[in-house]
């Protein structure tokens, strides 16, 4: 399931990526705001590597990789909503550290879970 889940992420973060690189100029002239939509894209894709990654490597390790789709989805997804219409989703704000704060802690998981760990020769 992780491993479609950032097959699904990875590439809808290239299409979102060159949806703000030239679609969204058209309609946003903010340049902070057409920065944020390109941290959302760009968080989301080397999530969504790791992702991968942490499937293949760590198969048990389910937290982790519940932890970067979580984080994932509330930080880049929040970024996303915030950029298109700041004053309808206003109340995402405080969405965005906590999707933050879960993908570090996918990364504080993926460190330290014994389980599914491989060890190297």
């Amino acid at each position: 399931m992780f491993w479609t889940i950032g097959c699904i992420y990875g590439a809808s973060s290239v299409m979102l990526g060159a949806f703000g690189a030239h679609g969204l100029k058209k309609h946003i002239a903010d340049p902070a705001r057409l920065a944020n939509w390109s941290t959302a894209a760009q968080y989301q894709l080397i999530h969504s590597g790791v992702l991968l990654l942490s499937a293949s490597i760590a198969p048990k390790n389910k937290v982790a990789a519940a932890l970067f789709t979580a984080g994932m989805t509330m930080f880049s997804g929040s970024i996303y909503l915030l950029v298109l219409d700041p004053q309808r989703f206003k109340a995402l704000g405080p969405v965005t550290p906590i999707g933050g704060l879960c993908l570090i802690a996918g990364w504080g998981a993926l460190a330290f879970g014994s389980r599914g760990r491989i060890t190297l020769p």
